[in-house]
């Protein structure tokens, strides 16, 4: 296929005003084109309209070079430079040069990246480690709390808006069945999101809560690389306002996807339990089967398409073929919500309750929620930030307690199997949980924790000194806690997860 002239004229070195590394690579997209040059990348995007997209006139091209480099200046900062005009001698110093009448094309500069170091390719390499999972969390979790919001961008998260995404994409697929999916499998996916989305107040209660923002909207391993030792999500969508204004867990959801689709669900759920720490966004779980259902669907339609060109080679349609069904399979599994489940994790400070219970997490693909997290957002306070004495009353216990009882079991009921991780170490504060699970039908198993007290003195002593994690018992709390720590009763013995339950489950 023959290149457009300007962008045969962009392979040529005299064309740029600075030094350049030969040859000029040139990568494609369906919608851009991407010269890399050494030091800086340039994306020209095509003269395309796609209906969803538009970037069929200069004008409009000039627009959303704009809007790329700000909306994704906010989470990679460090890659977008600017907007430079496109003579047909050459590059710009920058697009507003005093020949506007001159120029033919319009680029985003950018900083050029090595591709060693996008995180599709490190995870292929098996070098995107549970770190980078915390880290891209984390900086979610920043961005999705000061991303803009108003009555405008709200309006694409209500259930009406979301559903008519999920409607059109069902529409798209019906020719698909038979060949990448089958007729159980569509029905039986849709039915599910049908009924999330006639439970209307799921929806209204994230508008009241604030969490439609202006996001990123496209959230996954191709998006996001290391430069300069730093995480940067790059590739907002710029062009399309549904795509990006949602809720922030819908955005989450698409990175939590693309990791279980490419059987990961270790990291996958080392990045979910760790945004969620941040954001303490448990409220909003029961929608994430369908955001992930969503997400896994949109990515299974894109493929499909792959399918109906006539210019694909038969091997890449069989794997596009294969790579659909996988998708439209995902998107089904996450409609089948089974029966909720708590473990109740107990022990004194440094017996190695977290420890064991993000094993548990990722082992069962459960939610996390600990007492230390749930205390410091109820005061108002980073967690990070160490607590004053005002935040360990036994009013403040209390209330983070029944915190506790009332997100383990809101999470329960929908399915989902919950870890709570606290001391749990008076009878009363157990058995509000118990009773409370045994009320709704929740299955309650017991984890109890312990250690010898030379050990519990060590492990607090790294962590102070560590000084990185949210809990703030100190060694000089140890002989207080083991002293107060009320015994189980007999039905709460009968609870407690042996051993070989135990390692049944982490083998």
């Amino acid at each position: 296929m023959s290149l457009p002239p300007i962008i045969s004229a962009m392979l040529q070195p005299q064309f740029y005003p600075h030094e350049v590394s030969q040859p000029i690579q040139l990568l494609q997209t369906h919608i851009s084109f991407v010269l890399l040059t050494g030091d800086y990348a340039y994306k020209v995007k095509k003269a395309v309209n796609f209906g969803f997209l538009d970037f069929s006139t200069l004008d409009l091209r000039y627009h959303f070079c704009h809007e790329e480099v700000r909306l994704n200046s906010r989470l990679a900062p460090d890659l977008y430079i600017g907007v430079v005009g496109i003579t047909e001698e050459g590059i710009l110093q920058d697009e507003s040069a005093e020949i506007p009448e001159q120029i033919v094309e319009y680029a985003v500069k950018m900083q050029q990246f090595d591709q060693n170091n996008l995180a599709l390719n490190l995870f292929n390499r098996g070098a995107f480690t549970a770190d980078h999972a915390v880290e891209i969390a984390k900086q979610l979790a920043r961005f999705h709390r000061t991303a803009q919001t108003n009555d405008y961008i709200a309006s694409f998260g209500t259930a009406q808006a979301l559903k008519a995404v999920a409607d059109e994409n069902y529409h798209h697929t019906e020719k698909y069945v038979g060949i990448a999916q089958t007729r159980a499998q569509i029905t039986a996916t849709k039915e599910y999101t049908d009924r999330i989305f006639a439970q209307e107040h799921l929806f209204s209660d994230r508008l009241k809560q604030g969490k439609i923002r202006e996001c990123h909207g496209d959230i996954h391993l191709k998006n996001i690389c290391i430069f300069e030792n730093k995480i940067q999500i790059f590739d907002c969508i710029e062009f399309n306002e549904p795509f990006r204004n949602t809720d922030t867990l819908y955005d989450t959801a698409f990175l939590l996807t693309d990791l279980q689709f490419r059987e990961r669900n270790d990291l996958a759920n080392i990045f979910l339990n760790t945004y969620l720490e941040q954001t303490n966004d448990y409220e909003g779980l029961p929608l994430l089967p369908l955001f992930c259902s969503m997400r896994a669907y949109i990515r299974a339609k894109v493929t499909s398409f792959l399918l109906d060109d006539a210019n694909v080679e038969p091997s890449v349609k069989q794997e596009a073929r294969s790579e659909a069904e996988k998708y439209y399979h995902l998107a089904y599994q996450y409609t089948q919500v089974g029966q909720g489940k708590i473990f109740m994790m107990s022990g004194v400070s440094g017996s190695g309750k977290s420890t064991i219970a993000k094993k548990l997490a990722i082992a069962l693909n459960a939610i996390t929620i600990r007492s230390d997290v749930i205390r410091k957002h109820l005061a108002g306070i980073d967690l990070l930030t160490r607590g004053s004495d005002a935040i360990y009353t036994p009013e403040m216990t209390q209330k983070t307690y029944q915190r506790l009882t009332e997100l383990a079991i809101l999470l329960a009921q929908t399915g989902l199997t919950v870890i709570v991780d606290a001391k749990y170490d008076r009878r009363h504060l157990r058995q509000a949980l118990i009773e409370t699970a045994n009320a709704q039908r929740i299955p309650l198993k017991i984890v109890f924790c312990e250690a010898e007290i030379a050990e519990l003195r060590s492990r607090l002593q790294r962590r102070s000194k560590q000084n990185s994690d949210v809990a703030d018992a100190t060694e000089t709390l140890l002989e207080k806690q083991l002293a107060e720590f009320e015994p189980f009763s007999a039905s709460e013995q009968a609870l407690i997860l042996s051993a070989s339950e135990m390692q049944a489950i982490l083998s």
